[in-house]
């Protein structure tokens, strides 16, 4: 949407959050020029802070197209941030509940009215050891292949210097500077006006999630990972080294027991 259409709330964040931002960070943002100037499109973000859904949004507000997020449902019911949620437009994820869909549908609204709609792909902060984009879920690439709109991959550090992942103190000397790189859309195209099975949209999510990759490898100045780390991956293996630990400390455990009843045995 045009600035002149940011409304209060928008404008109202923003002189909240400004100011402590450009006083705890330096900026160096590149990329706005692919933006769009209008028109409804998807940013695809990649997520390694809790303060960095803040610092993106003072970039994509400084674009003046500002971003529709999807968040935590809970978010919109505590009080006065619950009344800026709802004020500035942004869209309730309701997780594991009969109206799971509604995000979607109400992202798809939005890109149709001619908004941006701002995505985390990997669904929560990274938990890749070196802070690169993991993979990511479908919800970009199904609102993309919905509305065909242009998918613009974002990449930001810095904001995780200033609070690490998952940390609860800031890191606040020296200070530190915040990256964004906006690359050209993604091209879908191949994807389009086929039926998007989970096997397609799976596919659609890995060519946005190595478009923010690259960006972000731009940033950095180093190759990230050739295989994005799997959270989920991750969880099956863990129960597995769990499961081979059990299995190891059980012979163990029998011997101990029978050597424990042969001694008082005697």
């Amino acid at each position: 949407m045009p600035r002149r259409r940011i409304g209060f709330w928008y404008r109202f964040a923003a002189v909240i959050c400004k100011p402590p931002l450009v006083v705890l960070i330096k900026r160096d943002w590149r990329g706005m020029e692919h933006i769009p100037a209008e028109g409804g499109f998807i940013t695809a973000v990649n997520h390694n802070s809790h303060i960095d859904p803040f610092a993106y949004a003072h970039f994509q507000y400084n674009t003046g197209r500002v971003p529709r997020f999807l968040a935590k449902s809970g978010l919109f019911k505590k009080g006065f941030v619950g009344a800026a949620m709802r004020g500035t437009g942004q869209i309730p994820v309701y997780r594991e509940t009969t109206d799971a869909l509604s995000a979607f549908r109400a992202a798809i609204g939005a890109v149709e009215r001619g908004e941006c709609v701002a995505f985390y792909p990997e669904g929560t902060i990274t938990r890749d050891p070196d802070q690169w984009p993991m993979t990511g879920k479908t919800g970009a690439a199904r609102v993309a292949l919905q509305t065909k709109c242009p998918v613009i991959p974002v990449a930001q550090w810095g904001a995780n210097e200033l609070l690490p992942p998952y940390a609860k103190k800031l890191n606040l000397l020296p200070r530190k500077t915040h990256q964004v790189l906006a690359g050209p859309p993604v091209d879908l195209a191949r994807f389009y006006d086929k039926e998007m099975t989970p096997e397609l949209l799976k596919e659609a999510t890995e060519v946005i999630m190595a478009a923010i990759t690259a960006q972000l490898e731009q940033i950095r100045g180093e190759k990230a990972p050739e295989t994005p780390y799997d959270p989920r991956q991750e969880r099956i293996e863990q129960r597995r080294r769990t499961a081979a630990q059990n299995r190891q400390a059980q012979p163990r455990a029998e011997q101990e027991k029978a050597e424990q009843e042969e001694g008082q045995g005697t």
